[in-house]
């Protein structure tokens, strides 16, 4: 079965087909596919008068036209999203992480990140300082301490799992007319 001119498909080869190109954001001569131009419009790139663009899908998932219930709103050609997000403080939901320790402060200096005696370190640092020693009604023997922030605002991939393939867009096939 011929395939309508513009379709788009999923292709596990490293090649476009006869008939057929990436789906990789370059520009074709009008005057070559004006068949296609007539359904793609300059809407992924080009000059409208000797070039379009086809859609460039690398690196990018496939969104639907349209706003559904509760969904934003996509428009053709329209992009979206990031590969990667560098979160700060501000972006995190307010919260607190308790430290534990034995009540009483040791006069060792900090040396490793969980200290056998389990006793806070000796300094003036507030972070690991408590600021009032008492224990909790379930643990008595443990005084908390609230730790800083952290993080240190890197970025960190965004990606859902994914297999990379290609998409291709039938260059050849039949004009499809609006139902």
């Amino acid at each position: 079965m011929d395939p309508f001119l513009g379709e788009i498909r999923l292709f596990a080869g490293t090649f476009a087909p006869v008939g057929w190109e990436l789906c990789a954001g370059q520009l074709l001569s009008i005057a070559q596919n004006d068949s296609l131009f007539v359904l793609l419009g300059t809407q992924y790139g080009g000059d409208g008068i000797q070039s379009f663009g086809l859609p460039n899908l690398c690196g990018r998932a496939a969104v639907g036209v349209g706003q559904g219930p509760g969904l934003s709103a996509y428009t053709a050609g329209a992009l979206g999203g990031v590969e990667s997000v560098a979160l700060t403080a501000n972006n995190l939901a307010g919260h607190t992480h308790a430290a534990q320790a034995k009540l009483g402060v040791t006069s060792a200096a900090a040396t490793a990140p969980t200290p056998a005696t389990n006793l806070l370190a000796k300094g003036p640092d507030p972070v690991y300082a408590p600021s009032r020693s008492t224990g909790s009604a379930t643990s008595p023997n443990t005084v908390a301490a609230l730790t800083a922030p952290a993080g240190g605002n890197l970025p960190h991939e965004n990606r859902q799992p994914s297999l990379a393939l290609n998409y291709i867009i039938a260059t050849q096939g039949i004009f499809p007319n609006p139902g």
